[in-house]
């Protein structure tokens, strides 16, 4: 059977909605426009669906160079996709401190509006190096304000052996979306993605860094922005616990940059 790519998800703004696309090109950061935004309240630190399940239902929107938001009773609001020279400031996404941009007063007051509390949509430029943890990383290697690293693997023959769990423990599946993968592979068997270290995705090539810990937001719906829990992390925890904590889906590293397309078909190099 055939390993190929099966969709393609970017996260413009970190813990907003998601777009699904057709293809994309891959940037040493992950696929372009993905999470290149942030929200941070006013000193600075990060805020994500951890605590604000609600930034879930921000629906996000990418046409042309403008990025749209949109949330229940709230007129939508548009800044540019790469906001040109503006006022810059130190934010913090977990243990890193970077530099970002400022967008847009009527950003910050949308998103103010909808999670009640004071907070500023910001931007990372070019400039702006995040590094990635040195445990698992090569100089050089940087990622946008995603969790740690540039892109997450998922396959659907995982998520179908998880949901066959979830329902024999008397409980409803659950979609994909809750894992908010970057890219999903069909064509292989639950759990081959554990033991690979690195893959072709047509001309693109990647590099294995490290299962990914999953944390309560897979916990949260979604379309609604409820909090459903325990599942799925209480049937993930039944088999494929770890001492760091339950894992689905794998961290990948960008070895060689290319465009990318859904149907692509995915090697395994090692």
């Amino acid at each position: 059977m055939t390993i190929h790519l099966t969709a393609l998800h970017i996260y413009p703004v970190k813990s907003l909605g998601g777009i699904s696309l057709k293809h994309a090109a891959l940037t040493a950061r992950g696929l372009a426009r993905d999470r290149r935004f942030l929200v941070v309240d006013p000193d600075g630190e990060f805020l994500t669906q951890r605590e604000y399940s609600q930034m879930a239902t921000v629906w996000v929107d990418v046409e042309d160079d403008i990025l749209t938001l949109a949330a229940p009773d709230l007129d939508a609001v548009e800044v540019p996709l790469s906001p040109g020279k503006q006022p810059t400031r130190k934010v913090r996404v977990w243990n890193s401190v970077v530099d970002a941009h400022t967008v847009s007063a009527d950003a910050d007051r949308f998103l103010g509006d909808y999670l009640g509390k004071p907070c500023h949509l910001v931007y990372m430029p070019e400039d702006s190096v995040r590094a990635i943890n040195p445990d698992h990383a090569r100089p050089g290697d940087m990622v946008s304000f995603a969790d740690g690293y540039p892109l997450l693997l998922t396959s659907e023959a995982s998520l179908a052996d998880l949901n066959q769990r979830i329902v024999a423990n008397g409980s409803q599946p659950v979609p994909m979306n809750r894992f908010r993968p970057n890219l999903v592979i069909g064509g292989v068997e639950s759990g081959a993605e554990d033991g690979w270290q690195a893959i072709r995705i047509g001309d693109a090539e990647f590099r294995f860094a490290k299962p990914c810990v999953r944390c309560q937001v897979t916990t949260t719906d979604q379309a609604s922005g409820e909090v459903r829990g325990p599942e799925p992390l209480a049937t993930l925890a039944t088999y494929r616990d770890s001492p760091k904590g339950v894992y689905f889906g794998q961290n990948l590293i960008p070895t060689k940059l290319a465009n990318i397309r859904v149907g692509d078909e995915v090697t395994v190099l090692a």
